[in-house]
């Protein structure tokens, strides 16, 4: 019965499967809309007398069904059912079982959105993750219905189409290009894709065979270079660590000039935010060059896990996402060691703790009941925590049984699709290892521990209680924790394992001597945090430069942690913030930096503000002072990287009267093009600076120049440049702006984070943000990632008053696509605010005794 439709949770019955969908497509980018007539070949199991097809507002022409024998089967009519966003197809007479053909015509307009096929700019793209492929072709729109897809499209002369699979035969009247593609590989259908515009391409390039090309408007066409050389690296490294060729005949790749996302897998055509994949290598911060390197390989391991090998369901989007993540870093750090990438993956996996300290939380692996709730799967939880719990399984298994494990589940489900427990089955085999309790213990459970340490002599006691950011929560959830203790005696540094299952356990340490120290997660790899008793905290804390850097950073972060729920005082933490004022290591010192602006922005005021940015100032001003403003000959990143961080210490977070003068004109000249102005790792924390006191002649310079910068990291400075500025006129004007296309669908959400984070017109901006929240909501194209940045961006507000009128706000006027996010941020912005008013006083005390 067709009535099951009606439900959005609706599921495509099993008993119909495509095999292959032969399309041809007729593209009118005037009219931007389009007209498609296609054959489904399929597969029916059992007779039947309806076929059930995805599809968003496309008005069916045609239809027809052919049976194996060449029989013609016309239907009887046809229903759309929006809930479920499908249309029923019924026959006069049953369909018989076994092979079969649907024919079907018809005709639909681009989408106004970032979602199936739209317009960007000059460009005509899609997106179609989670399921939206069903905007431009009816069809089976579920991950499992995997199948082949021959395409052939016809769009206007002088533009360049690409789709997943080469050109195989072009035909042209002189008016309208005629363009078959190669058929693909078995593909889910919200791996398929399509690109038409005026777009230029690198030359040609082989890696192993691969057949390799960076795309982009031609403009900016001489910004390919760096994505080009990412994937030409990535994809042998891949293909080694796989034991597997690359399935999908050639690598395009393509910078769209608005785009939801930071990238898509689309197999063999991976499309990019243009930030996400063109950059000049010699004007990029290094920031920049390491996340364009990170995301080409995130898309290319998809190829293998998600594309070659494809969840069931979206329940399982974290095996794509997880890995990916989790991959991309391994697979940069083999290619540019010095990058230090595991220490950015630590940054991401910080944010993902503190997601996941809350009770709004949710598991890794969590129901799914339709595509709409899968696009609030796409966060912190399932990318990064996803890709922590998969670094520190292998951490425990070790690499090469890892990696067999991985090659084991790739030839097993080859083309097919599958779940976690086919992996955890794979990882074990190889192993010997208990992978299953290890890993659905992780993936099926929210939050993480805290694990206590107290060491006695030799005796280390271990405990554990899962951590919530809220102080006073405590539950009783346990995890079969997998740990790496590194600590000091006389025999030197020593590291042992250890499987904590229990609430509490006993370990001896192995070795002789006094234990001068001992970290509890030894190079961060671990998914918890640590609580060190009083003495353990003050021989860790008089150690710190016997600790790795990623040791150091999880020191700092535990410690914070423990004063945000109330475990612990700001005092303590920022006593233990004070030994770090020598620190050399810039990764160290970003994660420092960051808690002092955090305390600055929301813990401080008046006087007190001034107080602490002074001591700010004389903590970390004289690293700044011996490295001076300018690059030496020969000087490394890390040093480079380290003079960027102190930089934002002191002109940003200590707003550094002498800094900021230093700054002033040497953005001016950047800006009149000079690129000696300012070494490329200061250009963001300096124009920053620099606009937040800025006046009229400079934000009207910033303006002018922002929509015609082709690079994307320069225009995006330019653009968040403009959201700083603290004259009250100018931060009106920036809200104005908003409103208006200088701001690009892709950019709102950030814009819009950038407006309530200024500390001048944040609560003007608020005001009218409640006025036009439908128009805010509006400007992202209801696009599900941007609507869920859209509300987390209220995090940023800081006082009791704005938490209960994002309260009313929220419960007024819900955003359906963001209520995961919803509760996250309502939950995230009580416990700010109630730490604000604990710490106001504390803060105040402990400043005192500085003076």
């Amino acid at each position: 019965m067709t009535h099951v439709t009606e439900d959005k949770n609706f599921r495509l019955p099993l008993s119909v499967r495509p095999h292959r969908y032969m399309a041809t497509l007729t593209l009118d980018m005037e009219a931007r809309a389009f007209t498609g007539v296609q054959t489904i070949e399929l597969a029916l199991d059992k007779p039947t007398d309806e076929i059930i097809l995805h599809a968003i507002a496309l008005k069916l022409g045609e239809v027809l069904f052919r049976t194996e024998d060449g029989r013609i089967i016309l239907p009887s009519d046809s229903r759309e059912v929006t809930q479920s966003e499908t249309v029923v197809v019924r026959f006069a007479e049953q369909l018989p079982a076994g092979k079969g053909a649907l024919d079907v015509a018809w005709t639909g307009r681009f989408t106004e959105g970032l979602r199936g096929l739209y317009m960007a700019g000059k460009v005509a793209a899609t997106q179609f993750e989670a399921a939206d492929a069903r905007r431009l072709f009816p069809c089976f729109d579920e991950p499992s219905f995997k199948a082949r897809w021959a395409l052939t499209v016809q769009v206007p002369s002088g533009l360049t189409a690409l789709s997943n699979g080469a050109i195989e035969r072009e035909e042209s009247d002189g008016h309208v290009r005629k363009l078959t593609f190669k058929e693909t590989e078995v593909l889910s259908s919200y791996l398929i894709a399509l690109v038409v515009g005026p777009l230029v391409g690198t030359p040609e390039e082989h890696v192993e065979g691969i057949p390799v090309r960076t795309w982009a408007l031609p403009e900016k066409a001489h910004l390919t270079r760096f994505g080009q050389d990412a994937a030409l690296a990535a994809l042998p490294r891949l293909q080694a660590y796989f034991g597997l060729p690359y399935a999908f005949g050639k690598v395009d790749q393509v910078g769209i000039p608005d785009f939801e996302a930071g990238a898509m897998e689309n197999a063999g055509l991976i499309t990019y935010r243009e930030i996400a994949l063109l950059l000049d290598p010699a004007t990029a911060p290094l920031s920049v060059q390491k996340r364009v390197a990170e995301v080409v390989t995130h898309e290319l391991a998809h190829q293998w896990f998600g594309n070659w090998v494809t969840m069931v369901w979206w329940d399982d989007l974290w095996l794509n996402e997880a890995f990916a993540t989790w991959m991309a870093y391994k697979i940069v750090d083999d290619w540019k060691p010095e990058w230090r990438v595991w220490l950015d993956f630590d940054a991401g996996k910080a944010a993902a703790l503190h997601l996941d300290a809350l009770r709004s939380t949710h598991p890794i692996r969590g129901e799914v009941r339709n595509a709409h709730e899968a696009g609030e799967s796409f966060d912190l939880i399932t990318y990064e925590k996803g890709g922590a719990v998969l670094r520190m399984i292998e951490g425990f298994l070790g690499q090469d049984a890892f990696r067999e494990g991985m090659r084991q589940y790739m030839r097993t489900h080859a083309r097919a699709n599958a779940v976690a427990d086919d992996l955890w089955r794979a990882l074990a085999n190889a192993s010997s290892q208990p992978v299953l309790e290890l890993a659905n213990a992780w993936i099926g459970q929210n939050g993480y521990p805290l694990v206590g340490v107290a060491v006695q002599g030799r005796k280390v006691t271990l405990t554990q209680q899962r951590y919530y950011s809220e102080p006073g929560v405590k539950s009783g959830e346990r995890w079969p924790v997998p740990m790496v203790l590194r600590y000091a005696d006389a025999g030197g540094v020593r590291e042992q394992r250890v499987l904590l299952r229990e609430s509490t356990a006993e370990v001896t340490l192995e070795g002789t001597g006094e234990v001068k120290w001992l970290c509890a997660n030894a190079g961060s790899t671990g998914f918890y945090r640590v609580r060190y008793d009083a003495s353990g905290l003050e021989r860790l804390s008089a150690n710190v430069d016997a600790l790795e850097p990623s040791e150091r950073i999880s020191l700092l972060a535990d410690q914070w942690a423990l004063a945000r729920s109330g475990q612990a005082t700001l005092a303590a933490y920022l006593e233990l913030a004070g030994r770090f004022g020598h620190e050399e290591d810039d990764a160290v010192l970003d994660e420092l930096v960051g808690r002092l602006a955090y305390v600055e922005n929301r813990l401080v005021e008046g006087e007190d503000q001034e107080h602490f940015r002074r001591w700010v100032e004389k903590l970390l001003g004289a690293g700044l002072k011996t490295l001076g403003w300018n690059a030496a000959p020969g000087e490394t990143d890390r040093v480079k990287l380290r003079r960027a961080v102190l930089v934002r210490a002191l002109g940003g977070v200590a707003r550094s009267p002498e800094v900021i003068a230093e700054a002033r004109p040497r953005v001016l000249r950047a800006l009149d093009g000079d690129t000696s102005a300012l070494e490329p790792n200061l250009l963001d924390a300096a124009v920053g600076m620099v606009a937040r006191g800025g006046d009229r002649a400079l934000y009207e310079k910033i303006l002018e120049k922002m929509p015609g910068e082709p690079d994307p990291a320069t225009q995006r400075r330019y653009l968040m440049a403009l959201t700083a500025f603290e004259e009250p006129q100018l931060a009106e004007a920036a809200q104005q702006l908003f409103f208006t296309e200088k701001v690009k669908m892709q950019d709102v959400a950030s814009f819009l984070s950038g407006l309530i984070n200024n500390r001048t017109g944040r609560d003007a901006w608020w005001s009218q943000k409640q006025k036009r929240w439908k128009d805010v909501l509006a400007r992202t194209g209801m696009a599900p990632m941007l609507l869920r940045r859209v509300v987390e961006s209220l995090g940023a507000l800081r006082e009791r008053s704005q938490l209960d009128e994002v309260r009313r706000l929220l419960s007024a006027h819900p955003v359906e696509e963001a209520k995961q996010a919803t509760g996250q941020t309502l939950e995230r912005l009580e416990q700010d605010v109630v730490l604000r008013e604990r710490a106001l006083p504390e803060v105040r005390t402990w400043l005192k005794g500085q003076k």
